[in-house]
């Protein structure tokens, strides 16, 4: 099954008001790269294997590389006649492979076709991942803010504010339709920094790819001149992943065709949120999740294994949301519970809550709302044996308003009958 790694709506939050703590100077040497000339010089035989032609120039600015560094690769290849210089343009030259380079060069691409951004050895990803590790600076009125398209209580927001300062893992749960997805997806606009984030890592001489444009969000205006280009500056993400998530996603996984490892979904979320949605409901059982997680969550660091058995361990610097509404309890035995340190029911919403949800609701439907009609719609979910009012009805019944409206061919208006027609399309009969 493919891997679906979600990026959470945050289009109300701006963007990031600090830059990142890590700051990388541009490497001059192949010594302060930290990685083997053998690897560089496999890249810039790939690259131009799919170029053609190039420059120093233009594989500096390929490979994330700078130009001293290439300049030495591109000199050894030319002392073994693995390149051929075409011309100059300034002060640069313009070359490509020779019949003796696209040979090895092909040879090469059999194995491995990266050819992009050059990795950062693994000891640097620590480093820089515990030097982002998030630090939350919370009091409720900053917290309400971050919510502030949500109904939520005082209650609950000072359940949440001290596990968010805790940046331990939290179990939100409680009956379906109250929002535990939306006030998991909202905790990421308590983090007001950028992060950089490798596009690839390099461990034992392979290349796992880590940068996931439909996972980060880039921020290409920050980027620095003088800061190392192999990191890509981005906002936190936050991660959602549900039903799917299989044990395969957990791990470092090749690609045969291309000869790319990806890194696996706690990788990609360091120094961010991940939100298991829907917990307890996934291809793979909760049971095999906690004990393959048991490990990391308490030591905030994970162990992968490439194909042919190498072993590495990497950082777990991130939050772990497991949103269900089935009962923690049926999930895990007590030795993991205990590693979750935060457990938060979010419980149904009381009747000003939920007649302040549904005037909000209406509100951004653009929806008139007849007087009494908030309180006449949390009568019409409390009839036919049905006891609790849920956050997620006043937004699914102004969707069905506007569907009648648009059927009937009038403007959608919040009226006792609207109301009851569309509460009879939206609650099965027992």
């Amino acid at each position: 099954m493919p891997e679906r790694a979600e990026l959470a709506d945050m289009t109300v939050m701006s963007l990031p008001a600090l830059e990142p703590a890590f700051r990388p100077s541009v490497p001059q040497t192949i010594e302060e790269l930290g990685l083997s000339q053998a690897l560089l010089v496999d890249l810039v035989l790939r690259r131009l294997l799919l170029e053609g032609q190039s420059s120093l120039t233009g594989l500096s600015r390929s490979l994330k590389l700078s130009i001293p560094v290439v300049d030495v690769i591109f000199r050894q290849l030319r002392q073994q006649n693995l390149v051929e210089v075409k011309g100059m343009v300034g002060n640069d030259y313009t070359f490509g492979l020779s019949q003796a380079g696209r040979s090895l060069a092909g040879d090469r691409f059999q194995v491995s076709q990266y050819a992009g951004a050059a990795p950062v050895p693994l000891p640097q990803y620590h480093q820089a991942t515990r030097l982002q590790a998030a630090q939350v600076d919370l009091e409720r009125k900053s917290l309400r803010d971050a919510f502030g398209d949500l109904v939520v209580s005082d209650r609950l927001l000072d359940q949440l504010g001290p596990a968010l300062i805790s940046q331990n893992s939290i179990f939100l749960y409680g009956p379906s339709g109250n929002g535990k997805t939306s006030i998991a997806e909202r905790m990421l606009r308590v983090y007001r920094d950028a992060v950089r984030i490798p596009y690839a890592v390099e461990v034992d001489g392979q290349v796992i790819s880590v940068y996931d444009p439909v996972v980060h969000q880039a921020i290409p205006e920050w980027e620095e001149a003088e800061c190392d280009p192999r990191w890509v500056v981005c906002q936190r993400p936050c991660l959602v992943v549900g039903g799917e998530l299989v044990p395969s996603m957990l791990e470092v996984r090749l690609d045969d065709a291309s000869g790319i490892y990806a890194a696996p979904l706690q990788m990609k979320s360091n120094n961010c949120v991940l939100i298991i949605d829907d917990f307890g409901r996934q291809l793979m059982a909760p049971r095999d999740l906690l004990n393959r997680w048991i490990v990391p969550l308490d030591r905030r660091v994970d162990y992968l294994t490439l194909r042919y058995g190498v072993k590495f361990q990497i950082p777990f610097e991130l939050m772990v949301v497991f949103s269900t509404n089935l009962e923690p309890a049926s999930l895990a035995d007590e030795a993991f519970l205990r590693r979750i340190h935060n457990k938060i029911l979010i419980e149904p919403v009381d009747e000003r809550a939920f007649e302040r949800i549904f005037e909000a609701a209406a509100g951004k439907q653009g929806i008139p709302v007849e007087q009494g009609a908030a309180s006449f719609l949390s009568e019409l979910c409390l009839t036919n044996g049905r006891t609790e009012l849920r956050a997620c009805y006043p937004s699914d019944i102004c969707e069905l308003l506007i569907s009648i409206s648009r059927y009937e061919r009038s403007e959608p208006r919040a009226s006792r009958e609207g109301l009851m027609r569309a509460a009879q399309l939206y609650f099965a009969r027992s």
